[in-house]
């Protein structure tokens, strides 16, 4: 099947995955202020990687749309092109509204520029907060939609990042209470 045709939703996926997104959530222990502290921070990235392509990061937290860190990666981790190696990108925010969302696209040395999103959306609830990891590659540049390769990562990686997100921060991550 193309990329833009329906396909039949996995066992193991939520209906928020879809052709060109998806959408995965998890209440999280925590109040939206801690969650978005470490979600600001470019060492949080790291710390709550799943991927395990992530090694570290260069950068301050972020505080607007249009500022930037440097993440150092590892693509072996993953070894769906090992030949990349280790390679830096940079991470430059899209939308960043204080303990509600934050999203970004990713520069890195692949050309044409690939134009994915993730992001994360923070909603109170009695028990914490409820966290909504996504990723949209719905306006990835056209050779890419061709190549046929998104998602680059799957579902289980989103949803695991959301458990290490939550273990980080039951652990203290720094900075990240109240």
């Amino acid at each position: 099947m193309s990329l833009n045709q329906a396909q039949p939703l996995g066992r193991w996926q939520d209906e928020g995955v879809t052709n060109e997104r998806m959408d995965v959530q998890r209440t999280i222990a925590a109040d939206p202020h801690a969650i978005f502290k470490v979600l600001c921070d470019p060492q949080g990235h790291v710390a709550i990687d799943s991927s395990g392509m992530l090694m570290d990061a260069e950068g301050e937290p972020v505080a607007a749309v249009g500022d930037s860190f440097v993440v150092h990666m590892d693509r072996e981790a993953l070894n769906d092109y090992p030949d990349l190696g280790r390679y830096d990108v940079t991470v430059t925010i899209s939308k960043f509204e204080p303990d509600r969302e934050i999203a970004w696209t990713i520069l890195g040395q692949i050309r044409p520029q690939i134009g994915h999103v993730y992001g994360y959306v923070l909603e109170p609830a009695t028990d914490g907060t409820v966290v909504t990891s996504y990723y949209d590659w719905s306006a990835i540049d056209p050779a890419w939609k061709q190549a046929g390769i998104f998602p680059v990562i799957p579902e289980s990686a989103l949803r695991a990042t959301l458990g290490i997100l939550a273990r980080t921060i039951a652990r203290g991550y720094p900075g990240s209470s109240g």
